[in-house]
């Protein structure tokens, strides 16, 4: 006798309908992710183009509605916002009475536990935290990345287990992650991924610069095994010459980065110093050699040196107005006649994608920005 086929995920009777508010990045990817565990995707806001395509690559169907239809119509509601947007639109769903008792409502911001939620939470929300601790491309990849993915899970005590589970389903694996110490785990996640991405565009730039026709190739074995070797014997794995205390070769480095890439001397300082420290720390490097390094460190921390070579490029000039870091972003209101984020004179609705962002450029992740 043949034993029973296992269910397809279509057959399966659906335990949650599904809605999003934000069809960022991060948002169509966990909803297809909970689709595939037998829940249904049943409304998504967003009017961006870029919303648009996203939802339709990985939310067929699924109707673009206002974020208060999307709150009418879902058992369990991801919002999946910017960081900075989130609080306002949870007031604002709550104030005009968009939540209802009982729902789920799920945000993925690493920087918040669900303490932001509490507007919604007096309105009878359910309460959750989890954020998935991956980048995200906004394309059908993502959904196959979340397996093994970890996410950091805050919830109320009675909700921890339901939370957990809903991790569990869309492939992920849950760390509990206290309310107060939210803020320090987003920022480890941001010091690892962010920057990461910062220093490995920065070293492909200048290995182009020094000649190297393929930077992509030279470094993919390098980084990977410096990957793995810190992953496994953290500061034990230290190499190259601020951890040996060869302060000649670090002075050379800065003298060269003067030429040809002033802007990234500070970065350079900044990290050799941090890499120096913690290796003495570790015992890596030798006290008598600190001194020389520290003492180079120092010495090129202290003024501009040469000016920059025929080859370099200009250092980031002053961000256009409207485009800085304090600009405030407007989150759409609950009735969904916010700003969109794609420009400032869309009128139709919030989209998480900021100014002029390219919507096949990986995104997300871990430092909670973009969702």
């Amino acid at each position: 006798m043949n034993p029973t086929p296992p269910l397809e995920a279509q057959d399966r009777p659906a335990r949650l309908t599904v809605g999003v508010v934000g069809a960022g990045r991060v948002g169509p990817a966990l909803a297809a992710a909970l689709q595939l565990a037998g829940h249904r995707p049943i409304a998504v806001s967003g009017v961006s183009d870029a919303s648009v395509r996203r939802a339709a690559e990985l939310l067929p169907d699924v109707p673009l509605v206002t974020p208060a239809e999307v709150l009418a119509r879902a058992d369990l509601v991801l919002l999946t916002v910017p960081d900075d947007a989130l609080a306002g639109l949870v007031t604002g769903l709550a104030e005009t009475g968009a939540v209802r008792p009982g729902q789920l409502l799920v945000h993925t911001s690493g920087r918040y536990g669900t303490a932001v939620l509490d507007p919604a939470t007096r309105a009878g929300a359910l309460p959750l935290a989890l954020h998935p601790a991956m980048t995200f491309t906004g394309t059908s990849v993502d959904v196959q990345r979340l397996a093994g993915c970890s996410f950091g899970v805050t919830a109320p005590e009675e909700l921890r287990m339901a939370a957990e589970a809903l991790v569990i389903e869309m492939g992920g694996e849950p760390e509990w992650i206290a309310e107060s110490a939210r803020p320090l785990y987003h920022a480890a996640l941001a010091i690892g991924a962010n920057h990461l991405v910062t220093l490995v565009a920065q070293s492909m730039e200048l290995l182009a610069d020094a000649g190297v026709r393929a930077p992509d190739r030279m470094l993919g074995p390098l980084l990977g095994a410096a990957l793995d070797n810190a992953l496994r014997s953290g500061d034990a794995a230290l190499t190259g010459p601020v951890a040996r205390g060869d302060a000649g070769t670090v002075a050379a480095h800065v003298a060269e980065l003067r030429r040809h890439s002033p802007q990234s001397v500070a970065g350079y300082l900044a990290m050799a110093r941090t890499t120096a420290d913690r290796a003495l720390a570790h015992g890596l490097l030798k006290p008598e050699l600190a001194e020389d390094l520290l003492g180079v460190l120092a010495d090129a921390g202290d003024g501009p040196g040469p000016g920059p070579g025929p080859g370099a490029r200009p250092a980031p000039g002053p961000a256009a107005p409207g485009t800085g870091p304090d600009t405030p972003r407007s989150p759409e209101s609950p009735d969904g006649r916010g700003h969109d984020h794609d420009g400032p004179d869309n009128p139709d609705g919030y989209d998480p994608d900021g100014p002029g962002h390219d919507p096949d450029t990986p995104d997300h992740g871990p430092e909670g920005g973009d969702r």
